[in-house]
């Protein structure tokens, strides 16, 4: 790799080396040594070490003893626990924190909404609107949930990267982005919680299957069960896309027009439209 100078502050190193990790440059599993980071993005130990800590904070580089640091391995099975967790815990604190946006949240979300329809075909830009469009609400979470939730996010922000270069992936998530924001703008808690659930499934399953179609399903699935979703999979927990999805709680939506490359939603006899 070419030598580039990434300045010598830690926050300059931590984004540089976060970029590059994200990308790809630095692949899962190689080893981070500090006297060759140091030589090749020439800058002092000091601040390089401080940046280490903060990507091993992220989840996204691994230290070990007597083996110095290398870059966290990514399995779709991380993923899939990653999106689990989301799952259970974003849609039901969006809900409740509604009556908490103000004006100017919602008007952030829409710039960053705006930003994602003109940024479709240029990647990173795109992933970075889409991650403030989604970390606005996370300024109203209770402080420990907030933190839990921006790790999870980091954690799967470089799997997403090569996810979104696929051409219906961004509009996917443009398109239900809008519906999103519709429903937090009327302040309707059930249907924002459902759409927030509907495009964290079909997220999961993109990303995951993505890397390996034969994947078996175990945490996705049980979450999808813990928030009254019956998500179609067969009895060796393997998922053919697009999967089936269908609301199972009392007093949800039947008329949502919810379809993706990866997941649609099928309509259960007894919910209301």
């Amino acid at each position: 790799m070419a030598e580039s100078r990434a300045g010598n502050t830690v926050e300059s190193i931590y984004q540089t080396l976060r970029e590059r990790i994200i990308d790809g440059a630095y692949a899962p599993g190689i080893r981070l040594s500090q006297g060759g980071l140091a030589e090749e993005l020439q800058v002092s130990r000091t601040p390089l070490r401080e940046a280490l800590h903060r990507l091993e904070a992220d989840g996204l580089v691994l230290s070990e003893a007597n083996r110095g640091m290398q870059v966290a391995p990514t399995t779709p099975a991380h993923v899939e626990q990653y999106y689990g967790l989301r799952l259970l815990v974003e849609p039901p604190t969006v809900a409740g924190i509604l009556a908490d946006l103000t004006d100017g949240d919602l008007t952030r979300m829409a710039e960053d909404l705006e930003r994602m329809e003109n940024d479709g075909r240029r990647i990173r830009d795109f992933q970075e609107a889409h991650l403030r469009f989604h970390q606005t609400a996370l300024g109203r979470y209770p402080t420990a949930w907030a933190e839990l939730t921006e790790s999870l996010h980091l954690k799967i922000y470089r799997h997403q990267r090569l996810y979104l270069s696929h051409p219906e992936a961004p509009e996917d998530f443009t398109r239900l982005d809008r519906l999103l924001l519709e429903a937090m703008r009327d302040r309707d808690a059930e249907l924002t919680r459902q759409v927030l659930e509907f495009h964290l499934i079909d997220a999961a399953l993109g990303l995951v299957l993505d890397q390996n179609p034969d994947h078996v399903f175990t945490s996705l699935p049980l979450a999808a069960r813990g928030v009254g979703v019956d998500l179609g999979i067969t009895a060796d927990r393997l998922i053919t896309r697009p999967a089936t999805l269908r609301w199972l709680r009392p007093g949800v939506r039947s008329a949502l027009d919810l379809s993706t490359a990866n997941l649609r939603h099928v309509r259960t006899e007894g919910e209301s439209p």
